[in-house]
């Protein structure tokens, strides 16, 4: 009996600490996970830490190591508030971008500086699309380590500014039906009824709304369906 108890509380104890990350995290904000400073990877993995004691460490008071939770949590809100309003605290927290490399030549000291391989250099370079490196006029590595490339105005690709060309305006995709679900909300926002929708419907060669895996309209009027047999290609409905 002991043994199930133990499980028991230690299930109890996950699911309450999952919950409490989660709480926690939505709290905290989405840029914990999109831009993820040092202070954040520090944060995060405290957080993190102490999760995990919460949930299997039995001999513990569980609202001991939640209130560390919050105070990190609330720590991380504090910090996000003064980078907002401060230029040199928010230097000081989350960095400066570096320039690593400056009209085609590689900055071997702002290497140093962020202790940056030369190899993860041309890792970088590679994965941004950029096989030879004498393309990239400027590189610059910002506050959370992510690398920004500016190419010679000769090495970019060609736009349709380039080309004399206007192309037409694409504007968002709404999803009107996704895995066989009528989105009504999305229905509605475009200014559309399900009477149209099922005549869109009738229009492409799918039998039922069940055949559908996903359907979107987007500002051209154009109605695209994609059905669940993966060898039927996409159909557009112009309405």
């Amino acid at each position: 009996m002991d043994i199930l108890s133990d499980v028991l509380e230690i299930l109890f104890r996950s699911l309450f600490s999952a919950a409490a990350l989660f709480i926690i995290t939505k709290i905290m904000g989405y840029r914990q996970i999109s831009q993820l400073s040092f202070y954040d990877y520090i944060i995060g993995i405290s957080i993190g830490s102490i999760s995990a004691v919460m949930a299997t460490d039995l001999e513990t008071d569980i609202w001991k190591t939640l209130v560390p939770m919050i105070v990190y949590g609330v720590l991380s809100i504090i910090l996000s508030w003064i980078t907002t309003k401060s230029i040199r605290c928010r230097r000081f927290i989350t960095g400066t971008s570096v320039v690593l490399i400056e009209d085609g030549e590689i900055l071997e000291d702002s290497l140093k500086k962020v202790k940056y391989d030369l190899n993860d250099l041309l890792g970088d370079c590679r994965n941004a699309g950029y096989f030879d490196i004498a393309d990239i006029e400027y590189a610059v590595m910002e506050h959370n380590g992510k690398i920004s490339f500016l190419p010679y105005p000769n090495r970019r690709p060609a736009t349709p500014e380039d080309l004399n060309l206007t192309p037409q305006k694409e504007g968002l995709c709404v999803n009107l039906i996704l895995d066989g679900q009528i989105m009504k909300e999305h229905l509605k926002a475009v200014g559309k009824e399900e009477k149209w929708l099922e005549k869109q419907i009738a229009q492409s060669k799918a039998k039922t709304i069940d055949d559908i895996l996903l359907a979107t309209y987007d500002c051209n009027d154009t109605f695209t369906v994609y059905l669940r047999n993966r060898d039927m290609k996409p159909i557009q409905v112009l309405d």
